[in-house]
């Protein structure tokens, strides 16, 4: 089908896909979902604002690979290690793909690779990069379903965080 472009952002494009409005990501690889989990089973999370979604959302690490002209060919596995590095201070001493999936195949293009990361040590004190303020909160395993549904009652919790367990735990 012919693609008639909209509009167009530093990293999205807003296209006509036949009917469909669709957009795309732009200067980048990918998108990438760190699913971190401690030695001693908790899981580290993220709580960070969201303008999209206007509030504050918990989530796992996450960011686009080759987003800049000096990392354009960035591998995936090298961008989860960054994100989680930057948003949380934490470095993996192990990182395994989880597998892709679609945020919203109905609205955008955007594939994403999940990876669980283990052996984690932290180095410095995370909290993103520019303008971004990010809190981490660490979780243990039997207790994050209870987490998730209280802290449900004031921020957002992302799917990514849902799907990012499954495929941990399977």
């Amino acid at each position: 089908m012919e693609k008639r472009l909209i509009a167009e952002g530093k990293f999205l494009r807003l296209v006509t896909v036949g009917r469909w409005e669709v957009a795309e990501r732009v200067r980048a690889n990918g998108v990438v979902i760190v699913v971190p989990r401690l030695d001693d089973g908790r899981w580290v999370l993220i709580e960070q604002t969201r303008p999209a979604v206007g509030g504050r959302s918990i989530e796992f690490p996450a960011g686009l690979s080759g987003d800049s002209i000096e990392d354009a060919d960035e591998l995936l596995s090298n961008a989860a290690i960054r994100e989680l590095m930057e948003e949380t201070g934490y470095q993996a001493s192990d990182i395994y793909a989880l597998g892709t999936a679609s945020s919203s195949p109905g609205v955008t293009s955007e594939i994403m690779t999940f990876f669980l990361a283990t052996g984690l040590t932290k180095v410095t004190s995370g909290g993103g990069v520019g303008t971004e303020d990010i809190i981490t909160h660490l979780v243990a395993d039997d207790e994050i379903d209870a987490w998730l549904k209280e802290r449900s009652k004031e921020v957002l919790v992302s799917a990514m965080v849902l799907c990012g367990l499954f495929l941990a735990r399977r």
